[in-house]
């Protein structure tokens, strides 16, 4: 179980474009936002990371860095960044299940197309929100079994407002006997 204030699994993904996503290597003063996406067959992802997309230049601002990742090849991943018009977010591809396990997000099973006709992957991962500080302990997170009901990007750009201005710890840290 991720704990608030410990270490996160490393993360290292293909970008589209060329290169590589490492958490080890990010140099944003105050962290990265890694939003998890389910894929290209999902509409609720392509409705969340427009949104994800029209703030990466506010977290900029605030010395976050942002990324989207997901379990889809390459080609899929790409499919995904056209379609919401991508031009400041990074995509990274190519997720290993296990590693998504690591971090905790759930897996579900294809069930074949979706309502926009574009067929699942056997195997993919639910939705997961990070914000992991620079030193790669984790800030924030959230985890969802299903694509609904997802926090919402301006609500956490205002956490990282007030983060700052009250130095607010990562709270739930706790883990002994209760």
């Amino acid at each position: 179980m991720l704990l608030p204030r410990q270490k996160t699994p490393d993360l290292t993904v293909p970008l589209l474009g060329g290169g590589t996503f490492d958490l080890r290597t990010e140099t944003a003063k105050r962290g990265t936002v890694v939003c998890f996406y389910r894929g290209l067959h999902c509409p609720v992802c392509a409705t969340y990371l427009t949104e994800f997309e029209t703030l990466v230049g506010a977290f900029a601002e605030r010395g976050v860095a942002s990324v989207a990742i997901s379990s889809d090849r390459q080609d899929r991943a790409q499919g995904m960044a056209e379609k919401i018009n991508a031009q400041a977010l990074r995509f990274g591809h190519d997720l290993p299940l296990a590693r998504a396990r690591d971090w905790g997000l759930y897996i579900s099973n294809s069930r074949g197309k979706t309502s926009i006709g574009i067929e699942e992957p056997p195997l993919f991962t639910e939705p997961g929100l990070f914000l992991i500080n620079p030193d790669q302990t984790l800030y924030y997170m959230s985890v969802q079994t299903m694509p609904f009901v997802r926090p919402h990007f301006r609500e956490l750009l205002g956490a990282v407002d007030f983060a700052i201005e009250k130095n607010y710890p990562a709270r739930g840290e706790y883990d002994g006997p209760v």
